[in-house]
């Protein structure tokens, strides 16, 4: 008889077992995911200030610098593109600044993932931290303060590509290098806050990259239209 084994012990059709499987897997899915989110409270009022500071900065700095380019305005009132170009730099250190207070704050005020408060978590996000850090620096020395700073916007253009490391392992290693500096601080804290901090901070600065990249290409290319013209 169809649905008995040879015993005659009773057994669940196939499509029925597999059935059950699958719903037993997203239930153990949406479980682990509701487990995660228990950690973080989106509510909180440090947290919801650490993801506007995020959302924040990279919007601030592509408005501020595309109103530049197009106005001049900044360069007129510090008296020189380099003077401006400083300032709205010096501007840029303060909010992020702020951003990774806020971002620390978040993850104190909210529970650590006991699965990551241990060494080997701890150890893996302090060598992310600094492999994030030496991307950072030495993508600062790569470009110095203007080319760091959105000096092609203020007219401050560079004369070649920079193509020595870490530009010559990886595209846009400041805004990546910073993403793994804030993940290998979560990791240093076991905090699931700081985790979905990350992400937003990895989704804002993807977002700014596709703002900023064609924009500065259409820079250099002006540039070199103007110099074949002369």
């Amino acid at each position: 008889m169809a649905g008995r084994a040879a015993g005659g012990e009773r057994r669940l059709p196939r499509d029925c077992c597999e059935g059950l499987g699958a719903l037993e897997y997203r239930q153990v899915d949406v479980t682990a995911m509701v487990q995660l989110f228990g950690y973080i409270d989106v509510t909180d009022s440090g947290f919801i200030a650490a993801v506007l500071s995020i959302a924040f900065n990279p919007l601030f700095w592509n408005v501020v610098a595309r109103w530049e380019h197009k106005t001049r305005a900044l360069s007129r009132v510090f008296g020189s593109p380099r003077a401006a170009c400083y300032s709205l730099g010096a501007v840029i250190l303060m909010l992020n600044c702020v951003r990774s207070h806020c971002f620390t704050e978040a993850m104190k005020s909210q529970p650590k993932l006991e699965s990551l408060d241990c060494h080997w978590a701890y150890y893996s996000g302090f060598a992310i931290l600094a492999v994030g850090t030496l991307f950072v620096i030495s993508s600062f020395l790569a470009l110095g303060f203007t080319g760091t700073f959105l000096g092609d916007y203020f007219g401050i253009l560079m004369e070649a590509k920079v193509t020595s490391f870490p530009f010559s392992i990886l595209d846009n290693p400041m805004y990546w290098g910073s993403t793994a500096v804030y993940l290998g601080w979560s990791l240093m804290h076991a905090s699931p806050a700081g985790l979905f901090l990350t992400a937003v901070v990895a989704i804002s600065y993807t977002i700014a990259m596709l703002y900023e990249g064609p924009f500065t290409e259409e820079i250099y290319r002006q540039r070199q239209k103007r110099v074949k013209n002369k």
